[in-house]
């Protein structure tokens, strides 16, 4: 299945959760008060995206003649995007991220470890794929699944609440559900949306490394990347905050076994064997 059909469909099943849950829980006023709160918090996200990540990492800008603007510059052309700004994070841990509401107004970002591990093609095989989430407007994906996986979680927290001080529901219908169906439904349906804006998040990774490698020309300059990023941030682990770690081209702290269905990154192993497949 296409990565991005494979995106719609969960985007779908994740809209369809969010009127589930949002008509039993909190009736259509409940419902209509999440999605609009949620809608206006990540609308801000969204906006101010680049701002508020580049602050948090205190990325430094750079221009014509650093590495790093030069590799950017070469692959935007082939690309044919815009040219994004460039910056430079002062953190010993390998990483980048790609950040912007759409591509005249995006960013892309790389750790000063990552500057100093990988080669040349290597890091061409990253900054391709950062451009490539440029390219098929991945933060603006993502921003809409976490909107409504927002509006999941806080109709499940309104029906927690009015459980607690004895609420209804929020319409004019008459609630005579099972208490016992009730509580499920608030712990299950938050856990339903985590892992369907999980997969969602690990489907535009795959999209991204396939992305990547069409820009960067060659598959195996993301695949050393991959490797050599995972080797040294096990040693070197960036200090990450949780909401953003899914923007980073490897996620800064490892989850594996089950908690590996929580993560918003694919197994290396799995995104390696992928590009080397596309040769």
């Amino acid at each position: 299945m296409g990565n991005m059909l494979k995106t719609t469909i969960l985007l779908a099943l994740l809209s369809g959760l969010l009127l589930v849950i949002g008509d039993a829980l909190g009736g259509r006023t409940g419902l209509m008060m999440a999605l609009v709160l949620a809608a206006v918090m990540n609308f801000g996200s969204y906006w101010f995206s680049d701002k508020i990540v580049l602050s948090m990492y205190r990325a430094q800008p750079v221009g014509p003649g650093h590495p790093l603007f030069d590799s950017v510059q070469r692959l935007v052309q082939r690309a044919g995007l815009p040219m994004p700004r460039v910056f430079v994070i002062p953190d010993a841990s390998p990483n980048a991220f790609a950040t912007g509401r759409d591509p005249s107004h995006a960013a892309v970002a790389a750790t000063e470890g990552l500057l100093r591990v990988l080669s040349q093609p290597e890091l061409d095989g990253v900054i391709a794929h950062e451009l490539a989430h440029v390219k098929h407007r991945d933060i603006l994906i993502s921003s809409v699944a976490a909107t409504v996986a927002a509006a999941i979680m806080m109709i499940a927290r309104m029906a927690q609440f009015a459980a607690m001080f004895g609420g209804g529901r929020s319409d004019d219908r008459e609630h005579g559900g099972n208490p016992v169906a009730l509580l499920a439904t608030v712990i299950l349906a938050p856990i339903a949306a985590v892992l369907i804006q999980a997969a969602i998040s690990r489907s535009r990774e795959f999209a991204a490394d396939r992305g990547g490698a069409e820009i960067a020309g060659s598959p195996y300059g993301l695949v050393e990347a991959l490797k050599k990023i995972e080797a040294v941030a096990r040693r070197v682990p960036l200090d990450a905050n949780p909401a953003t770690a899914h923007m980073f081209i490897m996620k800064p702290f490892s989850v594996r076994g089950l908690l590996g269905i929580f993560s918003t990154h694919p197994p290396t192993e799995a995104r390696i064997k992928a590009l080397l497949n596309l040769a």
